[in-house]
C-alpha cells in the first residue's frame, strides 16, 4: 500500500497527510510518473543551452541523419506534426538547423542540423546523458537488461492489435 504523503486539504490543517490519489499505484501511473520525473530532470539540464526537451531529441535525431521531414521527425520523436512544426520553427530561428525543399518531393521541406547546431548538441547530449546516467546507476547491469525488456514488452503488447 501506498505511503499517505504530507498535503493540505481542504477538510483538514496544513501540514496534515492525505492518501495518495485514486490509481496512484496503477502500473500506468507510476511509468508516467518516472517518465514525467525523466522529463523534469532532462528539462532542467537543458535549460542551460536554451533547448526544450522535444528540441533536444529533433536535434539528436537530424544528427543522425542527412536531413528528415518534419513528419518523420515527428513519428520519431513522439510528437504530433504540429508540435514538430513549432519546434522546427525555434531551430530553424536559432540558427540549429537548416530546412530546404526535398530533392524528392517538391511541397516537402528537409530539415538538416548546422554546424551551430552540432556544436550545441554535444555539450546538450552531455547533460542529457547525464541525467540519464543517475538513473540508470539505481540499477545493476541485470537489472537494466531486465528493466529494458519488461519495457520493451509493455510497449510490444500496448502497440499490438490485441491491446
Amino acid at each position: 500500500m501506498a505511503k499517505p504523503r504530507a498535503a493540505a486539504s481542504a477538510s483538514g490543517p496544513p501540514g496534515a497527510t492525505s492518501p495518495e490519489p485514486v490509481g496512484a499505484d496503477r502500473l500506468g501511473h507510476l511509468v508516467k510518473r518516472a517518465e514525467q520525473a525523466l522529463i523534469a530532470r532532462k528539462t532542467q539540464a537543458l535549460r542551460e543551452f536554451d533547448l526544450t526537451v522535444p528540441q533536444y531529441a529533433a536535434l539528436l535525431r537530424l544528427s543522425h541523419s542527412d536531413g528528415m521531414s518534419a513528419a518523420q521527425l515527428a513519428r520519431d520523436c513522439l510528437v504530433t506534426p504540429q508540435t514538430m512544426a513549432t519546434v522546427l520553427a525555434n531551430l530553424e530561428g536559432k540558427g540549429l538547423i537548416e530546412r530546404r525543399q526535398s530533392t524528392l518531393h517538391q511541397k516537402v521541406l528537409v530539415a538538416r542540423v548546422t554546424r551551430a547546431g552540432r556544436a550545441l548538441l554535444r555539450k546538450a547530449d552531455r547533460a542529457a546523458l547525464r541525467v540519464e546516467g543517475r538513473f540508470a546507476a539505481e540499477f545493476s547491469e541485470a537489472e537494466l537488461s531486465r528493466f529494458r525488456g519488461y519495457l520493451e514488452r509493455a510497449i510490444a503488447v500496448l502497440g499490438s492489435d490485441e491491446a
